[in-house]
């Protein structure tokens, strides 16, 4: 027996566990029991831009449901596939549930592709599986970090490469909202190393100023009330937070001084409007904000480095910044497949704490 964790596209506080029976496996496939995956401000996005982004393809569900994909472990109990032996364990994409199908492709010794025809259409970003026993990210100490920061770290980075392909357009300041969200302090993480010259400010809520204050990742947090307060001078923005009102904040105190509007994800749902992604950021000061789409920015910074030279480029900036991470988030796992439930009602109604991370084990 499967279950899987339906929720409502429409109305993503509404949700059901859906059992079904375990199909005849198809030959050259493997079936995947998922053993682990996290819940943050990341599958919040993913169900927010599902429709326009595809997100509800990858694990199709029926009628007005969907199936929110995650990133976790799983293993391989059943293989109908030469080159890959039951017992064998992967790191990739996965729905909120007890298991995945997948028809491997492209094999190799460090992963696969999944090769179903309905994930085709969607970037092949989502599609690799990487297999543990040769996969040189994997780190057993530190397989919950990875799940909760390693898809939000490679978005920090490649948005970082992006202004710094770019030189920063001529940016002084960096500002970044959601400043507490794992995506956020990615990208200042990787600014603090790759570019120091540029200043770092961090928006966050009242309540989590000291948070983010004592990540050290920072030189500036500001208050989202304090917003006017930004300094006047040459920036570029980016929003993670998905808030309008904030955005039209942002705009309406840099004004000709912000050089660039960059919009990543959407954690603060409620507030979500014409300015949020996929809005038409019309009628603000400066210029129109631009969607931050990662896998098309993992293109060019591949072959700006090359496939080498980014592995090692990314490896070096996930070492430093597990680095200036550890102990500031707690690991926070939770056993059971309803249990994602309410960790992924929490994040979405913005309840979650940004100092726990939570990790489901289905």
């Amino acid at each position: 027996m499967a279950q899987t964790i339906w929720v409502n596209k429409a109305k993503l506080s509404e949700n059901m566990v859906h059992d079904a029976d375990l199909p005849i496996l198809a030959d050259g496939a493997l079936r995947l029991k998922i053993e682990s995956f996290s819940v943050t401000a990341n599958n919040i996005t993913y169900a927010v831009i599902g429709d326009m982004f595809g997100y509800w393809n990858f694990f199709p569900a029926e009628g007005a449901w969907g199936v929110v994909p995650m990133w976790g472990h799983a293993v391989v109990t059943e293989s109908r596939h030469p080159e890959i032996a039951v017992g064998e364990r992967v790191y990739g994409y996965l729905p909120m549930g007890t298991h995945l199908d997948v028809l491997p492709g492209k094999v190799s010794a460090g992963g696969f592709t999944d090769t179903a025809a309905h994930r085709q259409p969607m970037s092949p970003i989502y599609n690799q599986y990487s297999r543990i026993n040769a996969d040189p990210e994997h780190d057993a100490a530190k397989e919950a970090e990875r799940m909760l920061f390693g898809p939000l770290f490679k978005t920090g980075f490649l948005i970082e490469a992006m202004f710094r392909r770019e030189d920063w357009f001529g940016a002084q300041n960096l500002v970044m909202t959601s400043a507490s969200s794992k995506t956020s302090m990615s990208l200042a993480s990787v600014a603090k190393d790759l570019s120091p010259h540029i200043k770092r400010i961090g928006l966050t809520s009242k309540g989590n100023v000291a948070f983010v204050a004592n990540s050290g990742l920072y030189d500036e947090v500001i208050a989202y009330d304090d917003v006017g307060n930004l300094p006047a001078v040459a920036s570029v923005a980016v929003d993670f937070a998905g808030n309008s009102g904030l955005l039209r904040g942002i705009h309406d105190a840099l004004g000709e001084h912000l050089k660039y509007s960059c919009l990543v994800g959407a954690t603060h749902v409620d507030a979500r409007g014409a300015n949020s992604p996929g809005g038409n950021g019309d009628a603000m000061p400066g210029p129109k904000p631009i969607l931050f789409f990662a896998p098309d920015h993992a293109v060019a910074t591949i072959q700006e480095l090359g496939p080498k030279g980014f592995g090692e480029a990314v490896a070096t900036s996930w070492k430093s910044f597990l680095g200036a991470v550890d102990g500031v988030v707690e690991i926070d796992e939770r056993t059971g497949i309803t249990n994602a439930i309410p960790a992924f009602t929490d994040t979405f109604q913005g309840k979650a704490n940004p100092a726990i991370g939570i990790i489901i084990r289905p």
